[in-house]
């Protein structure tokens, strides 16, 4: 029985360390595969119940348990590609394989994640990988915000698909006037003559629109002296066939220190106007548009100064339609898309998949990972929240495979595993030698 066990113990010496040989070509063989996640092998002892004092002992032998240590990461390595992606830090990007997409999009599929991709547009401008597998994330809206949704669930995901041939507009929505208003031109006797001022805007089809406001000073009659410091400002919209669409009554400061600053801003028609901001609300023929008059008694916006009329600095957003340019992703998982116009819009957001126990996924083929029990459930969050890392593009992320240690544990493997050998050898010579007493 000892002897048998001997022989026993061998063989499974050799078969753990034939196990852990696996491992170390495995892991030797994608030493340059991006995202490849090394696996390792333990052994443990197997011991069978001997009596003490029995005078025998009974060899048990070893079994070897092999897993994969997904929580190391490999080096981050610059790409040349905006698609390319990797996550500095801990989660994963959420995939699923093309082969799996429905109608609907994902249907009832598993969560399957990875730590790196090199996504690119297909020609139905799916973002997906050469080996098939489809980058997933949340929509965004018209305006670029992405609504609230479900995040232990993969529900609110969608494939990332871009069109590489779209056009888009940005409408105004934020106009703000820095003039200056000549101070001379509400003396008594000054000939009230209203100061015009165009302000070019986008409406909500990429059209080109114009506001026309006008300054009109509030002059003195005598036998008055002091200067009223007071103006009109009327504002008509070009989309509206010059309908006015704000009207209001400007009262500038005169005191020493605050001069030349607005006192108040008191509405007629249109938008109130609100202090704290120093905006008020026009709505135009497409839409409400904010516009940035100054705060009372602060620098800034409107002034009444001097004897110039002074459109120092006039600004409004938005963009007319432009095409499509490029695609970037940024450091918080949003895919950034750029027009010829300069327009930047937010067409999704990649989540991060975080799990309790990053070691316990199921490994798959391509890099990926699947949860499992072992996993538990998955949660999705924004990068940079919560244990999340961020999202890095024009990067991957390298093999974690160091050559050098594989190699080292291929000597200590071969040894091993010869040593094994020479057990069954010696063994086989001993119950040859039981066999002989016959003899």
């Amino acid at each position: 029985m000892t002897i048998t066990s001997s022989l026993n113990a061998g063989v499974a010496g050799l078969n753990a360390n034939a196990t852990r040989l696996a491992t170390i070509s495995d892991n030797i063989a994608n030493s340059s595969t991006f995202g490849y996640k090394r696996a390792t092998t333990d052994f443990e002892s197997m011991v069978i119940g001997n009596s003490r004092g029995a005078g025998k002992y009974s060899a048990g032998g070893v079994r070897a348990s092999s897993h994969r240590l997904i929580d190391e990461r490999g080096g981050i390595v610059g790409t040349a590609n905006a698609l390319d992606l990797a996550v500095s830090g801990r989660g994963m990007l959420p995939v699923m394989p093309s082969v799996k997409l429905s109608d609907d999009g994902i249907g009832t599929q598993a969560m399957m994640m990875t730590t790196t991709g090199s996504f690119r547009m297909d020609e139905d401008g799916v973002v997906k990988t050469q080996s098939g597998l489809v980058l997933l994330g949340w929509p965004a809206n018209v305006n670029g915000d992405i609504p609230t949704q479900p995040r232990n669930s993969m529900s609110g995901l969608r494939p990332v698909v871009i069109d590489a041939n779209q056009t888009a507009a940005d409408p105004t929505t934020q106009v703000s006037l820095g003039v200056n208003l000549p101070a001379t031109d509400t003396y008594v006797g000054a000939d009230g003559t209203p100061i015009p001022l165009s302000v070019e805007y986008y409406s909500n089809l990429g059209t080109t629109e114009t506001l026309s406001i006008s300054f009109t000073p509030s002059v003195p009659v005598a036998p008055a002296t002091a200067p009223s410091n007071a103006w009109s400002m009327v504002i008509r919209d070009s989309a509206s066939n010059g309908a006015v669409v704000g009207e209001y009554a400007l009262q500038f400061d005169a005191t020493r220190g605050a001069g030349g600053t607005l006192a108040s801003v008191t509405g007629v028609t249109g938008g109130p106007y609100d202090a704290a901001t120093g905006t008020v609300e026009v709505n135009v023929a497409g839409g409400p548009i904010n516009m940035a008059l100054g705060r009372p008694g602060l620098p800034g916006g409107l002034t009444q100064l001097a004897d110039n009329f002074v459109p120092a600095a006039v600004t409004r957003n938005g963009a007319p339609t432009g095409t499509l340019t490029a695609v970037e992703v940024d450091e918080n998982g949003y895919i950034l898309a750029t027009y010829d116009t300069g327009f930047i819009r937010r067409i999704y957001q990649i989540p991060l998949v975080d799990v309790p126990n990053v070691n316990g996924l199921t490994p798959l083929g391509d890099q990926t990972f699947q949860v499992s029990p072992q996993s538990g459930g998955f949660l999705l969050w924004d990068a940079g929240d919560g244990p999340t890392g961020s999202v890095m593009g024009f990067a991957r992320e390298g093999s974690a495979t160091d050559v050098a240690a594989e190699l080292t544990a291929l000597i200590t493997t071969q040894r091993a595993y010869s040593s094994n050998a020479k057990v069954i050898q010696t063994v086989d010579e001993m119950l040859q030698e039981t066999t002989n007493i016959k003899r």
